[in-house]
């Protein structure tokens, strides 16, 4: 992203207007249906991490190297936050007792402190993107729980196979605009 610095645009500037020469949504399905062969595979990859980060691309702005290096920055940090709360819970989760609710309320604990150090981790310019870490976050979560990865219920492994996976997200969206051969329209001047 450009910061302009006197507030002013130049005349000069204009953004080009494009038409698709294969429709968005035609390429952006084509590529989803590809997720299928990733995620079929033996490894039992999560194919929808790809998805999440696809979006957040979008949400970003579109597809460029910046929004793909925010991105692949932040997320791999909130995925990296949530194996810790998993580590924790799954090696001292009964550090409270052996009650649900004491597990429960050390697994809050682990949250509370953890997700804290997330966001503010996020004051650390490189990994300012907090949404892109929470997106990393939840997509560790949703594979690990969701026993997806070479080595169902590993930690590490779920950490590896959505790290992986969430970064292709933004290579899809760049491939989706890519894909359908946009060309720019002269405009009636």
């Amino acid at each position: 992203m450009a910061e302009a610095t006197t507030g002013t645009t130049p005349a000069t500037q204009v953004t080009p207007v494009v038409r698709d020469r294969i429709p968005h949504e035609i390429v952006a399905s084509v590529l989803a249906a590809t997720t299928a062969f990733v995620g079929g595979t033996a490894l039992h990859l999560p194919p929808w991490a790809i998805f999440i980060s696809w979006a957040g691309t979008f949400l970003l702005g579109g597809p460029s190297l910046a929004n793909a290096r925010r991105l692949w920055c932040a997320m791999p940090v909130g995925s990296t936050y949530a194996l810790l709360i998993v580590l924790l819970e799954t090696n001292a989760g009964t550090a409270f007792g052996e009650s649900q609710l004491a597990r429960n309320a050390f697994g809050a604990v682990c949250i509370l402190v953890l997700n804290s150090a997330l966001m503010y981790t996020g004051r650390v310019r490189f990994f300012s993107l907090i949404p892109g870490m929470f997106f990393g976050f939840a997509s560790y979560f949703a594979t690990f729980f969701g026993g997806f990865g070479y080595d169902a219920g590993n930690p590490w492994a779920a950490w590896l196979c959505v790290v992986a996976m969430n970064a292709l997200g933004p290579v899809y969206a760049w491939l989706s605009v890519k894909l359908a051969f946009p060309v720019e329209i002269k405009s009636p001047s």
